[in-house]
């Protein structure tokens, strides 16, 4: 019998790994990135007060009526520039990245692209 590989319980493990050191704080809160196989999801997240600062996914309204008809890769990076946007509105500038155990390449790597063109600094 073959054993099936569980890649979403390899990714938890490893980003529990990495969360054991990234914390986010008031002056420097966490960009969390999730993407399921169809969205793409963002938080900035103050983990002291557990308080999310802002969030964006391509399941918003606004955002889904821009990335209708764009491919994975491109709406990650509008979700990143939107939650960028938002999170500068609240006075936000400098974030810790938290890529969520994936690794940082594709729609991960887009949303942090999108975000920096946007005026946030990692």
């Amino acid at each position: 019998m073959i054993n099936k590989i569980d890649k979403n319980a390899d990714r938890k493990i490893r980003h529990a790994r990495v969360r054991k050191k990234v914390k986010g704080t008031a002056e420097k809160p966490r960009f969390n990135v999730y993407r399921s196989n169809k969205n793409i999801y963002v938080q900035v997240i103050d983990d002291v007060k557990g308080a999310t600062f802002a969030s964006a996914s391509t399941l918003d309204r606004e955002i889904a009526e821009k990335v209708k008809n764009l491919n994975k890769a491109g709406a990650a990076r509008i979700v990143g520039a939107e939650a960028a946007k938002r999170a500068l509105a609240k006075g936000v500038t400098d974030v810790v990245f938290d890529r969520g155990g994936y690794i940082y390449t594709g729609r991960v790597e887009n949303v942090a692209e999108g975000a920096r063109e946007a005026g946030l600094k990692f």
